[in-house]
């Protein structure tokens, strides 16, 4: 087992790749290169991301990784090893023998390697917990990472194992557990073990065979990890007493030749004596040796890419997506209950009782059957964003080579056929009879063919986002029918041409017998003026069509996921002044000045002199509980409803004192925190808290404390010095001017190191900007740089190195000094850096306290404590007190001894000072005093609007994804519309040439409108996580960020409706008038400015994106409904008549048609007689032009309401579920 070791960013993750095969270059496995095996099935690499899903518990995680991964060669070697224990008479070990045999049976309904590795994991205590995520409640950060370990590496037949940074966020004690079973794995399966650890305890150091030891991408130590000492005394560096081996040390201070004058030791000086070393001859010698295929047997590597038979592959995967349906089924439930409300709407829309037999009222069954195509169309939608959030962690499988591509797609897919039958069963019982349409049998059930066919294509198109763009612009042309050269059109899209053929069908079944003077009947004289009178065997030409294009989509879907890459990472840049001072050092400067550059180049925090008030906070008895998850109870019978994260915490924070919270994984560190700084929004709190000796006030506190969450929340699309002036602009006093505030800035950037690259986006994780140990220092910094009195840092050391841990820690040590009350949870500690805190705070499991008070002198009172409590062991010399703490405390060792470490802290003298001292500072007498200010916010309303408007400008100008996607498309679309209704504006002869151009208005804003709803949904959801973060944090009030998230769609709203007329006005020939190209324009842009500003509002009024996708499919469907273009508004029921007037899409109708042809006195054909158009308009339509100016002011009115209703719920909804 060998660890790697080096700076972050300089090789751990890179070599990790290389291993992998994800990396080219020359690498083998017992004499096999990569290209010759499926070196996936060999060996594995635990990433520094952790992908899960987040509906699935920690058990089924790990049981679906199980149950793909199979059990290898695990049955031949036992059957083997069998053999030769009788040949030998050996009588295996019962327990061995029992989980050999159970390990290597295939397809248990309980896998006791899953149970087994929980245990190793330590999350046996969670295994029935959802995964969750940002928004939904789950397990901690530590808890999947170590569920990350367990899914890619433990439950599987691997045999190479990469590990990259796999303790981050764990505890000393989980960790050096973790690690001592994968050293027993190494040495007992003789396993290949790589490590990459940040911030390793010795103890845990030294439970490695080999040590790697890299800077700058070269090697400098590969060898036994005994030597590596002597290596370093060869180079002339030793290392002192109580400081750990792989700590970072300055050459000067540990250079031990006292007779020479210290000489920097450049990197490559290092890896020139590295390979001078018997150690480097010994590594060469060892890669030159032939490793030849002959020497391992063929079963050590695998042929097979993948473990599984296709059968077996398709049942998980179909398990797994039963599973996740039956956790989603609010979504489904909520589908079907719009769908019946859709449909009672429309049957009592288009009640029979109210049409006649004729041309006049066949335009009405015509419409109640568009509007089925519509209802069709946006069934999908909602499968869209769970699907793309699920693509993460199929990539992640695909690479493990768990199961192929179309054993994702095809489950998917056959679950969608029942939900689809559903949906078409509810859709024609409500409707078919009640509209009228042909009452035969056979007739009803052709319709509910066609209508399960269409509705599983249309949810095909949940693969992929384009897929539904593509088809929604088909569903768009579907009402430009106007007759053979719409058909030929057409007929070069067969999506187009397949929907027409559908609408075919439909209208056939309007069975009028009734003969006009035509001599032909009114339902054939209808299709034929739509240019749909098709013989009657296009019927069965349309079922075939749908089903062949549902399978199409299933294979392009199948084909893409296979042959695609998923997006790739993109690393931050350096900035241009940093990136031009090292080209200027190279050749001028030594390396040893560079060094001293380096290590000076940042001033001690304390000299930050910004005024603030000095903070104590008092807690005493504090109790937190959560509902017991569902699945625990189901499993452990007699469990109570309440589970008890903290029970009885009281203590004490004070000014200047810098306190540690620890305890193991699970202990309630980050749930104390979250109830001390007021962020937990879910579960029962009990007891009280203080500030400076009066009541805790939420509103007030956040203006004078920092959190830096476990979780780098961070909007990634600004950079890194613009996400600092951004908090500090928000929250330092008013009074503070720019240059102090630009100064405060800069100081913190240098002091987190992030002054580089502080012109680098911050980036989408795992995907691109900054690497985990960077977004965690701007964490760090964003809090930083508000000058708190207060601050609570939850893990502030996780995913750095040793190096950038120290220089974080220091300056949080030199903030502590200023006067500043400072807590931090912390899991790995260095000597060094545990003894830079002055108190501790120690937590067990279950939420109790088993220490609070001072550390003392070389953590001298804490060693003292325990060692005087009977049986507890002494520290051993030079041993990490932190690590000898948490073990000797840990649940095994309470067992062991029969002991209650938190009874034993509350009968003891010190738990009695601290209840006096919590006594004493919860009065307010002294010179402390409550906390006041003369407003809720730093800055007032102007101020916060325009913090938060240069933010999102900066992030919408950086967001070409969906900014500039949605100008192409409206381009795209204007073309698309100009080249169909080329110059068809003043050629109106007939009604059905009026129809033609409301077909072609409708058509344009309803698909502009739609498509910015649905494109703004994903975008507004990733950036109301940070306001949540940010509003918790007091930065900014609701409206404030409300506004200017409304303010900055104008003036792309503007450009797509200015590109839009420019494009569609002179191709489709509408009359050159200034008034009515205005109106043309400004019926568009309150068009888009209504649509986005719902799709705003949707997720304010939602969990997630997929759930404001369902609303918006409601909305679209109810706005089609009511546009007047289905049904002209005097045809509408009354009681549905207010529906007509609170949809923006028939005023938006009325005042597009009206303002072009509402004063056009032209006489037309309209229905066997003339008429001309300004008066058609009002008697079918409704439509008066001496109404635009009510119009005009409608049009306006909508988005100010919509926009308005998003600032108040985005402020009053919050669904985190902390």
């Amino acid at each position: 087992m060998s660890s790697l070791n080096d700076r972050i960013g300089f090789g751990l993750s890179v070599i990790s790749w290389f291993c992998t095969g994800l990396v080219t270059g020359e690498v083998s496995y017992n004499g096999y290169k990569l290209e010759e095996f499926v070196p996936q099935k060999l060996s594995a690499y635990v990433s520094q991301y952790d992908l899960h899903i987040p509906e699935m518990t920690v058990r089924e995680t790990l049981d679906f990784s199980t149950y793909c991964q199979g059990v290898g060669s695990r049955a031949d070697i036992l059957l083997e090893l069998s053999g030769r224990e009788e040949e030998a008479r050996i009588i295996p070990d019962p327990d061995i023998d029992t989980y050999m045999k159970a390990t290597s049976v295939h397809r248990l309904k309980k896998n006791l390697q899953t149970d087994y590795n929980l245990k190793i994991l330590g999350l046996d205590i969670c295994a029935d917990t959802l995964v969750g995520d940002a928004i939904r409640r789950g397990i901690s950060g530590g808890q999947k990472r170590r569920l990350t370990t367990g899914r890619e590496m433990l439950v599987g037949p691997i045999k190479a194992m990469f590990m990259d940074k796999i303790t981050n966020g764990l505890d000393i004690s989980t960790s050096f557990q973790i690690v001592t079973c994968l050293q027993h794995l190494a040495h007992i399966t003789d396993a290949t073990i790589l490590i990459s650890l940040l911030q390793p305890s010795p103890e845990t150091f030294h439970l490695f065979d080999d040590i790697i030891l890299m800077a700058e991408g070269k090697i400098l130590y590969h060898g036994p990890r005994e030597s590596v000492l002597e290596f370093f005394e060869s180079c002339g560096f030793r290392c002192p007493d109580r400081k750990a081996v792989i700590s970072r040390k300055d050459q000067a201070q540990y250079w031990f030749h006292n007779e020479l004058p210290h000489s920097f030791v450049s990197v490559d000086m290092f890896h020139e004596k590295f390979k001078e070393s018997p150690f480097g001859k010994k590594l060469e010698e060892d890669l030159s040796q032939v490793y030849y295929k002959s020497e391992s047997k063929k079963s050590s590597v695998s042929f097979a890419v993948f473990s599984l038979s296709r059968w077996e592959l398709f049942k998980a995967c179909m398990s797994r997506e039963l599973l996740l349906a039956k956790r989603n089924y609010f979504l489904y439930l909520f589908k079907t209950i719009q769908l019946i409300i859709i449909a009672t709407m429309t049957m009592t829309l288009f009640l029979r009782t109210g049409m006649e037999v004729d041309v006049f009222h066949a335009n009405y069954f015509m419409g109640s059957l568009f509007y089925t195509l519509v209802i069709l169309i946006v069934d999908g939608i909602s499968e869209i964003p769970m699907s793309l959030e699920r693509l993460a962690v199929f990539y992640k499988q695909k690479e493990m080579c768990l199961y192929p591509a179309w054993a994702y797609v095809i489950p998917a897919t056959i679950l969608k056929v029942p939900l689809s039958l559903v949906e078409s069963l509810v859709w024609t019982s409500l409707t078919y009879y009640v509209i009228g349409f042909s009452p035969e049998l056979w007739r009803w059930v052709s319709f509910e063919k066609a209508f399960v066919y269409f509705c599983i294509e249309s949810s095909v198109d949940h693969c992929a986002e384009t897929l539904k763009i593509d088809q929604f612009m088909c569903f768009q042309l579907e009402v430009l029918q106007y007759g053979s050269s719409y058909y030929l059109v057409a007929s070069l899209s067969h999506n187009v041409r397949l929907s027409s053929n559908n609408m075919i069908v439909y209208f056939k079944l309007i069975h009028w017998k009734k003969i006009l003077f035509t001599n032909t009947t009114i339902g054939r004289e209808i299709l034929k003026s739509r240019g749909l009178n098709f013989d009657e065997y296009f019927f069965w030409i349309s079922l075939g069509a749908l089903f062949g294009l549902a399978l199409v989509f299933n294979f392009a879907f199948a084909l893409a996921l296979s042959f695609l890459k998923p997006p790739g990472s993109s690393p931050a840049m350096i900035s241009h002044g940093k990136f031009s001072g090292i080209q200027r050092s190279k050749g001028s400067c030594d390396d040893e000045h560079v060094e001293d550059v380096d290590m000076n180049a940042h001033p001690n925090t304390s000299q930050m002199i910004l005024p603030f008030q000095p903070i104590t906070m008092v807690f005493q008895d504090l109790q937190y509980s959560i509902d017991t998850p569902l699945e625990m109870r189901r499993r452990e019978c007699g469990l109570a409803h309440k589970l008890q994260l903290l029970d009885d915490v009281t203590g004490t924070l004070r000014p200047g004192v810098l306190t540690a919270l620890m305890g193991v994984s699970g202990a309630g560190k980050t749930t104390l925190l979250d109830v001390l700084a007021g962020r937990k929004t879910s579960g029962c709190f009990k007891g009280e808290i203080k500030v400076n000796g009066y009541p805790k006030i939420q509103e007030t506190f956040v203006r004078v404390s920092g959190y830096c969450e476990q979780t780098d929340i961070h909007s990634p699309h600004i950079t890194i010095e613009e996400s600092l002036f951004f908090s500090a602009w928000l929250r330092l006093a008013p009074q503070i001017n720019s240059k102090t505030k630009a100064d405060c800035v800069n100081h913190v950037l240098k002091t987190i190191e992030l002054d580089g690259i502080k012109e680098s986006l911050v980036g989408i994780p795992g995907v691109s900007g900054l690497s985990t140990e960077q977004r965690k220092r701007l964490t760090i910094g964003v809090e930083l740089v508000a000058n708190p009195s207060i601050i609570f840092m939850d893990e502030p050391t996780t995913g750095l190195d040793a190096r950038a841990a120290a220089i974080v820690m220091r300056a949080v040590k030199n903030v502590a000094d200023t006067g500043r009350t400072i807590v931090c949870t912390i899991h790995q500690p260095s000597i060094d850096i545990f003894e830079s805190f002055d108190e501790l705070i120690l937590l067990k499991t279950g939420g109790r306290i088993i220490y609070s008070g001072p550390l003392g002198n070389h953590s001298s009172r804490v060693i003292e404590y325990f060692e005087g409590i009977p049986g507890v062991p002494q520290i051993r010399n030079n041993y990490n007190p932190a690590t000898w703490m948490l073990e000797v405390t840990s649940a095994s060792t309470e067992a062991e001894l029969g002991l209650d470490f938190s009874q034993i802290y509350e009968d003891s003298l010190l738990y009695e000072n601290n209840k006096e001292l919590v006594r004493q500072l919860s009065t307010s007498g002294g010179a402390a005093r409550d906390l006041h200010f003369t407003t809720r916010f730093s800055q007032n309303g102007w101020g916060q609007f325009k913090s938060c408007l240069w933010k999102q400008h900066l992030s919408y100008w950086r967001t070409p994804s969906y900014n500039l996607m949605r100008i192409l498309n409206t381009i795209a679309a204007s073309f698309l519309f100009g080249l169909l209704f080329w110059n068809k504006g003043k050629e109106i002869n007939n009604q059905q040439d009026l129809f033609n151009i409301l077909g072609s208005l409708y058509a344009s804003f309803i698909f502009l409108g739609s498509m910015n709803c649905s494109s703004a949904l994903p975008y507004a959801a990733s950036e109301r996580t940070v306001m949540y973060r940010e509003q918790s944090a007091g930065m900014y009030s609701p409206l404030a960020y409300a506004f200017a998230q409304v303010t900055i769609e104008i003036p792309y709203l503007l450009i797509q409706a200015a590109l839009y007329v420019i494009i569609t006005y002179p191709m489709i020939g509408f009359y050159a008038s200034a008034y009515k190209i205005f109106w043309n324009f400004y019926g568009i842009f309150c068009s888009m400015m209504s649509f986005s500003y719902l799709g705003l509002l949707l997720v304010a009024l939602s969990p997630n994106v997929t759930v404001a996708s369902t609303l918006f499919s409601a909305f679209y469907t109810t706005y089609s409904l009511f546009a007047g273009f289905v049904i002209p508004q005097p045809q509408i029921p009354k009681w549905w008549i207010w529906l007509y007037y609170l949809s923006p899409t028939s005023w938006t109708l009325e005042g597009l048609l009206t303002s072009q042809y509402g004063d056009i006195d032209k006489e037309i054909m309209v229905f066997i007689e003339n008429k001309t158009i300004a008066s058609f308009l009002e008697e079918y339509f409704g439509f008066h032009h001496d109404h635009l100016a009510v119009v005009a002011v409608a049009l306006i009115v909508f988005p100010v309401v919509l926009a308005s209703l998003f600032a108040f719920f985005v402020g009053r909804l919050n669904f985190q579920q902390r």
